[in-house]
């Protein structure tokens, strides 16, 4: 029975799990977007999406806070350039989204074995596919109650326009006489 065992092991020991992790998440923040397994894609987007949630800029108000959270990235990608990238870059673009922060699209197929392809990307980058969607209010909603509602009245636009059709037929009358 397989109760508890969240992670998977993608065909390799641990020492090299991580490290293929490590190096594929320095890409993804690099590239902005990266071709690979269905199943790689998937245990990458669960190991980079806690990494970039440290990176926030609120997560990081304290001097102490920030350096912490920049050496726990370090730990796990152990890159410099890439974690410069992440606590600059793209922690300015996605600050204001709360989680989901990389997409998964399936591509087919491998053309030698046949493998599931997929293609990762950073969801705030893909400047094609958010173009046409226009930008939601990032208010957040509680579930509770807000208060009282204030609801204003329609305007009665109908009386308006009845009224100068009115005075234009009357207009139209004394022109005729």
């Amino acid at each position: 029975m397989r109760h508890g065992k969240k992670v998977n092991h993608l065909g390799r020991k641990t020492a090299h799990r991580k490290a293929m992790l490590a190096n594929m998440a320095c890409s993804l923040i690099e590239h902005k977007r990266i071709n690979t397994t269905v199943a790689k894609a998937k245990a990458l987007k669960q190991f980079i999406e806690p990494l970039i949630t440290k990176s926030k800029a609120e997560n990081n108000q304290t001097a102490e806070k920030g350096t912490h959270n920049r050496r726990i990235v370090f730990k796990n990608l152990r890159d410099k350039y890439a974690v410069s990238e992440l606590f600059s870059e793209v922690s300015e673009k996605v600050g204001d989204r709360p989680g989901g922060y990389t997409r998964i699209i399936k591509l087919g197929t491998r053309l030698g074995d046949n493998a599931d392809m997929a293609m990762i990307e950073l969801v705030d980058f893909n400047e094609l596919y958010n173009a046409g969607k226009p930008k939601k209010k990032s208010t957040r909603r509680s579930r509770r109650g807000s208060g009282s509602k204030t609801v204003t009245p329609p305007v009665p636009a109908t009386e308006s326009k009845g009224a100068d059709k009115n005075e234009t037929e009357a207009k139209a009358d004394d022109s005729e006489e």
